[in-house]
């Protein structure tokens, strides 16, 4: 099967919605499939890439590190005129969306999505004129979703969600599977090797974007619950964004800026040393269609504490493989203390992680993921509705 994956995210920029792309493509391109990538311009690619088709692109000045391509169809036409695609999968519904649709339209074959992100909760980072409503972004995005063939989502809080919102084409559920022994043999002194944490300190990690939306403020005060109870407690934050600064003066209103540590993005071979050196995950974030962060954590062997919203609620197993919080910072708080002050609970859920992790990885994905395929081009909606109905 030859397939167009049309996307406004893709390397050199990193995000959980291009890790999930390149995931995919390797899997599928292992199970014998031909992925072709359609992605924006950015000045640090050189040279003819394999399979790799670039458009023109400008950055946003909002997040300078995003390029977003122009919707040239013309040029999408010229790139798809030499090869027999047998469907296009769109990862955005925005510019190269809409140029994905359209292509799909042309070669008269089925169109995908991946429905990844709450867009409507990430509108501060939008470079669009005028005041668009949370609203009016929901309409959007339902309305694309009913221009395409089959709609994917990372979890099925998230099928749900969406089929509320108005979703009427076929909602089948594919987490973006992981590479589980990528996690599994960090260095548990990365920590102390690298930003000087003493190893006798309890380790409390995020990882992610340092962004609003990340909800990490919640978090800080979270935190401040913790360490006044625990004195050896330290919250390590790995990951970069326009927020570092507010929550730097944050932690330090707090009382708690010398307990705070945050590392700025890491190369992605560090990141299992990062998991390895910490003694629980804390995920704050309320806008996660999956949390891939979540599966990792898990996969290295971390009960997770995060909050009760989306795809935290699917991917973790509430007392099992660590705890939802549905309440306030007191209540994070106090969660966090009970895995850290009983070393079997924390054994417990630590082993279950790792069960919970192998559930979820990126070749049994891969697999679902080709089901959903051969479905769509064969016009199995039979097949399609028992997928949906799985999740």
């Amino acid at each position: 099967m030859k397939i167009g994956i049309f996307s406004d995210s893709y390397r050199p920029y990193v995000s959980g919605v291009v890790l999930s792309i390149e995931t995919f493509s390797k899997e599928l391109a292992r199970l014998g499939h031909e992925i072709f990538i359609f992605a924006p311009d950015y000045p640090q690619v050189k040279g003819k890439e394999s399979n790799v088709f670039r458009f023109p692109s400008f950055h946003t000045p909002i997040n300078p590190e995003f390029y977003i391509a122009l919707p040239i169809f013309k040029l999408a036409r010229e790139y798809v005129s030499d090869i027999d695609f047998d469907l296009i999968h769109v990862h955005s519904p925005f510019t190269l969306g809409q140029v994905g649709i359209k292509t799909a339209r042309h070669l008269d074959i089925p169109v995908v999505f991946t429905y990844h992100t709450l867009y409507d909760q990430y509108m501060h980072y939008a470079p669009l004129p005028g005041q668009i409503t949370k609203a009016g972004m929901v309409k959007y995005t339902t309305n694309f979703c009913n221009r395409c063939n089959l709609v994917i989502t990372p979890t099925g809080v998230i099928k749900e969600m969406i089929v509320e919102n108005g979703v009427k084409k076929p909602v089948v559920s594919i987490p973006t599977g992981i590479y589980t022994d990528r996690f599994q043999n960090g260095d548990p002194d990365f920590l102390s090797k690298q930003f000087g944490v003493p190893r006798n300190k309890q380790i409390f990690l995020f990882v992610g974007r340092i962004g609003k939306e990340k909800n990490l403020s919640f978090l800080l005060h979270a935190f401040a619950h913790i360490a006044r109870q625990e004195k050896d407690a330290v919250l390590v934050l790995v990951g970069s964004g326009p927020e570092q600064r507010v929550l730097q003066n944050s932690a330090a209103d707090l009382g708690i800026g010398d307990k705070v540590i945050f590392t700025g993005k890491l190369p992605p071979e560090t990141i299992a040393g990062a998991y390895s050196s910490a003694d629980i995950f804390a995920f704050p974030s309320v806008t996660e269609t999956q949390g891939l962060v979540l599966v990792e954590a898990m996969a290295a062997g971390l009960p997770v504490v995060a909050k009760a919203a989306y795809g935290s609620l699917a991917m973790v197993q509430d007392g099992v493989t660590g705890y939802l919080c549905k309440g306030d910072e007191q209540e994070f708080a106090e969660k966090a203390l009970s895995i850290l002050h009983d070393p079997e609970r924390k054994i417990r859920m630590s082993a279950a992680a790792l069960k919970r992790a192998d559930e979820l990885t990126a070749d049994k994905m891969a697999l679902r993921m080709e089901s959903a395929y051969q479905a769509i081009t064969a016009g199995d909606y039979e097949t399609l509705r028992q997928m949906g109905d799985e999740a």
